[in-house]
Parts: structure tokens; sequence; C-alpha cells
């Protein structure tokens, strides 16, 4: 379960911190994920935001391959496999041979984990209106498109 943020107190003194991108982006970081963590835990399910990218990544992509999927999310393999073994056992995303490809797995959401999914993005949705209610909607693309800047360089 996440945690309250953390008001720094008036006295403490953030010297530079303040000015570097990278804080303020890992403590604008720590606020979605604790609130995404909330929103879920209040509803009574257990995902994290990784995991929901990653089965709407598998729900938009009929038959990804594990490694497309890696690539996609930014991480190896290694990172990979336990998340997906977590997504089978939960009955969430299946894995089987691809058809083209006898050598890799292709992967689909089960009927459950379509189910799941559209439950999920209805709590992403709250979770993100509330996350973003300070913020204009010309503000949000804008705040989008500059994460995105910085992302791809």
């Amino acid at each position: 379960m996440g945690r309250p943020p953390v008001k720094p107190s008036a006295a403490l003194d953030r010297g530079l911190l303040p000015s570097l991108l990278g804080y303020v982006l890992r403590r604008a970081q720590s606020a979605v994920f604790d609130d995404f963590a909330n929103t879920f835990a209040k509803a009574g399910e257990a995902l994290t935001p990784g995991e929901f990218g990653l089965l709407v990544l598998v729900d938009r992509n009929a038959g990804l391959s594990q490694m497309a999927l890696a690539r996609a999310l930014g991480i190896d393999r290694s990172t990979l496999v336990p998340i997906l073994d977590r997504l089978q056992e939960r009955g969430l995303l299946m894995r089987h041979r691809s058809p083209t490809d006898g050598r890799t797995h292709a992967l689909a959401l089960t009927p459950a984990g379509e189910k799941a999914l559209a439950r999920f993005a209805r709590l992403v949705r709250a979770h993100e209106k509330r996350i973003a209610s300070q913020l204009s909607a010309a503000e949000i693309r804008i705040l989008i498109d500059l994460l995105e800047k910085v992302h791809t360089g």
C-alpha cells in the first residue's frame, strides 16, 4: 500500500534539488505511483503500473512476442519473465508458440484477463483524473509532450 506524500518542513533547505529535473521527476513519479497503489488497494486489486502497461500492450498487439514486449517496456527478458509468470498464474494472460516462429512465445490475454483489464482501465482513468486534477487539458498535453521529448532525447 502506498504512503502519503511527505511534506518537507518549512525549515528544510533542499539546496539545488528543486531545480534538478531528475529530482522533481522522481518526486512526481513517487506521488503518481503511490496514488496508483492506493487506488488499486482500495478496490481490492493488486497490480503495478508496469503490469497494467504490459496488459494494455498485449491486449492491443495480438500475438506480441515476449522479446518485442520486453523492448516496448524497456526491460530485459530476465525481468519480464517473472512478471509474465505472475500474470499467467493469475489467469490474466497466456503464452503459446508463435504460429510464424515456433521458437518464440506469442502472448494473449485470457477472457478473464480481458475482463480484468476493463476493470483496471476504469481504476486507472479515475487515478489519472485525480493526479491531473490541478492541470488543464492543454497543460497535460504539454507535460506529456515534454516528458516524451526527455525520453526520446
